[in-house]
């Protein structure tokens, strides 16, 4: 059966740099690195403002959506590092949406 695609490569239109990291560091405790590749995603952003005791902070947060699976190699995506629009931001959770087959129909990548 075929699986209609929920992120299309027409809407995907931002350039990014993804970094994905894979379980572990090295033996100088960097992390070891599984994928470092440029695309093209669907770019989200938000900004929020978080009131704390001592100020007012503001909080960047973003998603990027990917058509099908962006790290075939990688079961899970548990961090790494992405460069949109000029600025380096970290991934904090990713996840490869799957269907009832277990293909991958899209990847998001949750940055903050």
């Amino acid at each position: 059966m075929v699986y209609p695609k929920l992120v299309r490569k027409e809407n995907c239109k931002t350039d990014i740099q993804v970094v994905l990291y894979d379980e572990g560091t090295t033996e100088d405790g960097e992390p070891i690195i599984a994928l470092d590749t440029k695309l093209k995603c669907n770019y989200q952003d938000k900004a929020k403002r978080v009131l704390t005791a001592e100020k007012v902070i503001i909080q960047l947060t973003a998603k990027a959506y990917f058509v099908g699976d962006i790290a075939p190699d990688l079961a899970v995506i548990s961090g790494g590092q992405v460069t949109v629009f000029g600025e380096t931001r970290s991934i904090y959770q990713g996840t490869k949406a799957r269907n009832p087959d277990g293909t991958v129909n899209f990847t998001e990548l949750e940055i903050m």
